[in-house]
């Protein structure tokens, strides 16, 4: 579809009045395009001529161009960011550009979602995860009493034969003191 300034101002309009994006071709921006370049020749004319008229209207049209792309703009980032929540993704009525930059922040939001649960879940699992990271598994070859490690944390008590994960320098100790060896 040819764009021309009725179709403009329909379009305009439109944004201007609904919380839902304006149907527009796969197309549009490469429509615009080419009638902006159009208009913006006529213009370029008419300032030649002294034709202040098309040149009020030419301005009127950047005006109305710069306002539709911008409301399309915002609607399409909340439609992002409720795609991102439902995980229902909807890139209906927009052109291919809008398209593009619809999935990009989607797969940016998505991102950001899987750190913001991160914040509930992961200080847990990445505390168990670097707990098991800095431990040494060992054998016990005694029984030992429980006792307060160099972390503060008690410990034991621990039977003969018990496998335990111990932090290092508890680990190295129960060694060098042969109650304790080290096992995978």
């Amino acid at each position: 579809m040819e764009l021309d300034y009725d179709e403009i101002r329909r379009i305009y309009h439109m944004e201007k009045n609904t919380s839902k994006l304006v149907e527009v071709q796969e197309d549009f921006f490469d429509s615009l395009t080419e009638f902006l370049l159009k208009e913006k020749e006529d213009y370029l004319n008419s300032m030649n001529d002294l034709d202040f008229a098309k040149a009020r209207a030419f301005s009127n049209l950047k005006k109305m161009v710069e306002e539709i792309l911008s409301l399309r703009e915002k609607k399409i980032l909340n439609k992002a960011l409720v795609s991102a929540k439902t995980s229902e993704p909807n890139n209906e009525l927009m052109a291919l550009e809008e398209k593009k930059m619809f999935e990009q922040i989607l797969k940016i939001l998505e991102s950001h979602k899987s750190l913001t649960e991160s914040v509930f879940v992961g200080k847990q699992a990445k505390e168990s995860k670097e707990k098991s990271l800095n431990k040494v598994l060992v054998r016990i070859l005694s029984e030992i009493p429980s006792f307060i490690g160099t972390d503060m944390k008690e410990y034991g008590p621990f039977k003969k034969n018990d496998k335990v994960e111990l932090p290092p320098k508890i680990a190295k100790l129960f060694v060098s003191r042969k109650i304790g060896e080290k096992t995978s």
